[in-house]
This record gives C-alpha cells, sequence and structure tokens, in this order.
C-alpha cells in the first residue's frame, strides 16, 4: 500500500464523523488542520492561532486531556468539545481536537416577540423557523413572532432530534412534517402540518434525508 499522507488520513477520519463532529489539529501555537462537519462549523483556518480560553489551548498548556463547554463568545458559536495534546520524543508537538454542537440548554420554550411583550413557546409547537429581513421569525400553531437570535444560533440550541435546517433559511420541526415530495435535482418539498411548503436545499438533502432515514 502506498503512503499515506497525514492530511489524507486525517481526511478520512474525519469523514467517519463528517455529519456531527468537526476535527482540528494544532501545534503548540496555531491550528495547522481543520474539517468542519455538516453539524458546527468554529471557520478555523490553518495558520490560525490558538486562543486563551479555548480547548486546545487549555489543553497545550495543561499537557492533559481537556473536554468541556465553550461558549460562543470564543467563536461565535457554543460548542462542546475534546483535546488530546500529543508529543513526540518527549516533547509537546499540539494537540487533536474533536468539536461538536453544543447540547440544548435545557430549556424546552422559545420566546417570541410579540406587539405587547413576550410570550413562551413549547418546542412542540413551533412548526418552523425562517430566517427572512435580518430578522429570525418562529411559526407555531397560534401566531408568528421574532426572535433576536439568528438561525445559526438556533441550529445549535434546539434539540436535533425535533428540529433539521434543511434550508439556509429554514430550521423545521420533524414532528408538523405532514409529508415530503421529490424535487428537482434530488431536492425535497417538505408539506406541513399548516399546509406551508418548505424546501430542503440541495446542500442540505443528503443530510435531511440521513437523519429522517429516507
Amino acid at each position: 500500500m502506498k503512503d499515506l499522507s497525514i492530511v489524507a488520513l486525517l481526511d478520512v477520519i474525519g469523514e467517519l464523523f463528517s455529519d456531527e463532529i468537526s476535527i482540528a489539529v494544532s501545534n503548540t501555537e496555531e491550528y495547522i488542520y481543520y474539517r468542519p462537519s455538516k453539524r458546527i462549523d468554529l471557520k478555523i483556518t490553518p495558520g490560525d492561532s490558538v486562543k486563551e480560553g479555548t480547548i486546545a489551548y487549555k489543553a497545550l498548556h495543561s499537557k492533559q486531556k481537556v473536554s468541556e463547554f465553550i461558549d460562543r463568545e470564543v467563536f461565535g458559536v457554543p460548542y462542546h468539545g475534546m483535546a488530546v495534546p500529543f508529543q513526540f520524543k518527549g516533547e509537546l508537538e499540539g494537540c487533536v481536537l474533536a468539536i461538536y454542537p453544543a447540547f440544548t440548554e435545557g430549556k424546552s420554550v422559545i420566546t417570541i416577540k410579540t406587539q405587547d411583550g413576550w410570550k413562551p413557546i413549547p418546542f412542540t409547537d413551533v412548526y418552523y423557523l425562517e430566517a427572512k429581513d435580518r430578522k429570525t421569525y418562529i411559526v407555531t400553531k397560534t401566531f408568528s413572532g421574532t426572535h433576536t437570535s439568528s438561525l445559526q444560533d438556533f441550529e445549535y440550541r434546539l434539540p436535533k432530534e425535533m428540529f433539521i435546517r434543511c434550508h439556509r433559511s429554514f430550521i423545521v420541526n420533524v414532528h408538523h412534517i405532514k409529508e415530503i415530495f421529490p424535487d428537482t435535482h434530488s431536492t425535497f418539498v417538505l408539506a406541513m402540518d399548516n399546509e406551508e411548503k418548505i424546501s430542503v436545499s440541495q446542500s442540505y438533502s443528503s443530510y435531511f434525508r440521513k437523519l429522517l432515514g429516507f
């Protein structure tokens, strides 16, 4: 068998976890490899310095495995991760990181802005979330309202067993999908309980299909 480069090997390993886990490798000062997953992307570029407060920084300075939650202030999105430092001939060389989405924060409602105030809506009553006109609209059984968080924020905070990103502008509650129809170019159209139609874009179609098992 021909020699396999480190980058090629990491790409193969990354493909095994491409739906959920991003993989990064750093030396003692900067990132030298990064492969984002479909669910979490910290926008790391090889050559970026290892920031203070990250799990990579903590693993390098403690020279021990680190596994913890990092809030959105570091990379703009919250995440859970594990960093394992590695050595060569007794000298610290860098670390390998596995980065996965933050679990839901334990809430079971989305608090929506109304004309007079705010209204907490149970997850089960939310049909879908839509990014439009620089706002996030929450469509529920009874009414629609807006929220200050972006669609990307919601993608990391909402329980993945209930909510799935299907388009750059939509996250849907799978419990309110009445039927799925094929569309052009291997995409789909979702018929929701409220009779609205939502498109599954090509970039999300394979991920969407895998999560729903069809």
